[in-house]
């Protein structure tokens, strides 16, 4: 390993599934894919959770691994993940599902070995709150929504 890259331990739950992959050397997340017995068809609006077939192994809590939905997909086919964005902490050592919608018109089907969303590794920090009275003045103050301009 060198300074750049995080060691990530990697089980396969089920012999079927497949180690992501980065798909260029300047991937930012690398794809995930979906482990299926069967074709899994998502109607319209519909919930499902995908199983990848993989749990990893953070090295520490000042690692969090995020899944995000692949812009393809979402852009083509509507499936988008239900959640926003997946968290996988430290501490979590279950299989991987993805947690998809269907926002499209149409249903979709997701097969076995499909790439369904990208997986990316960040620092994270926990916070020690402090509560308190006040809190210090800044130009913005209390404006949110889009005080800042379009």
């Amino acid at each position: 390993m060198n300074d750049v890259l995080i060691g990530v331990r990697i089980k396969k739950t089920q012999p079927q599934a497949q180690i992501p992959v980065y798909a260029t050397a300047g991937a930012a997340g690398a794809d995930i894919y979906a482990c299926l017995q069967e074709d899994m068809i998502i109607a319209p609006g519909e919930r499902v959770g995908v199983p990848t077939g993989i749990a990893i192994e953070l090295p520490d809590a000042q690692v969090v691994a995020l899944v995000f939905a692949r812009s393809g997909l979402a852009s083509k086919q509507g499936l988008a993940l239900s959640n926003g964005v997946g968290v996988i902490d430290s501490d979590f050592r279950g299989e991987i599902k993805v947690l998809m919608i269907n926002l499209g018109n149409a249903a979709v089907t997701v097969r076995h070995g499909d790439r369904i969303a990208q997986i990316a590794f960040m620092p994270v920090r926990q916070a020690a709150f402090i509560e308190a009275q006040e809190l210090a003045e800044t130009q913005r103050g209390e404006g949110g929504f889009g005080s800042t301009g379009k």
